[in-house]
This record gives C-alpha cells, structure tokens and sequence, in this order.
C-alpha cells in the first residue's frame, strides 16, 4: 500500500512539474498576442473617445476641408459610398434572418 501511494505522489510530482513547464511556454508564446490585444485595446479606447466628442470630430473634419477642400471632397465621396455600401450589406443581411 505504501508502494502505491509512494508511485501516485511521484506521479503527482511529474505532473505538476509538467504543468508548471505549460504554463511558463504558454506565458512565452501568448505574448505576441498580448500585444495585438493592446494595439486592439488602444483603438478602442480611441473610437470611444471620438464618439463621446462628436465635436471635436467635426471641427477636425471642417479644418481639413477648409485646408484641403479637393482632396477632402474625394475622401468625402469615397466616404458616402462605403457608407452607402454598408448600408445595403447590412440590410441584405438582415433580410436573409
């Protein structure tokens, strides 16, 4: 009996030192992507932080428009056509449920 119990806490020793080996090589491998997750954490701190200053968006776009007003209204028209373009795909979309 002491044989077995002898053979399982040996086992158990194996064990755990396989999971601390585990864990340490996810740690190493999960760093890249814990940097896409910051760079993708940081966007989304920087959307949110657009939306609550719909001010401040406008005021930068008319700033461009008055700099740059050929080029701004080239961008702008790409714009509305993406926009337009999402519109129909997300209504296509909402037609198919």
């Amino acid at each position: 009996m002491n044989e077995k119990r002898l053979l399982l806490a040996v086992r158990r020793g194996q064990l755990t030192a396989r999971i601390a080996a585990q864990r340490t090589a996810l740690a190493e491998h999960s760093q890249a992507v814990k940097s896409i997750c910051a760079t993708g954490d940081q966007i989304g701190h920087a959307l949110h932080w657009l939306r609550q200053r719909p001010l401040a968006v406008g005021a930068g776009v008319a700033l461009l428009a008055a700099a740059r007003p050929r080029r701004s209204w080239r961008w702008a028209k790409r714009g509305f056509f993406m926009w337009r373009g999402w519109q129909a795909l997300r209504s296509g979309f909402n037609a198919l449920r």
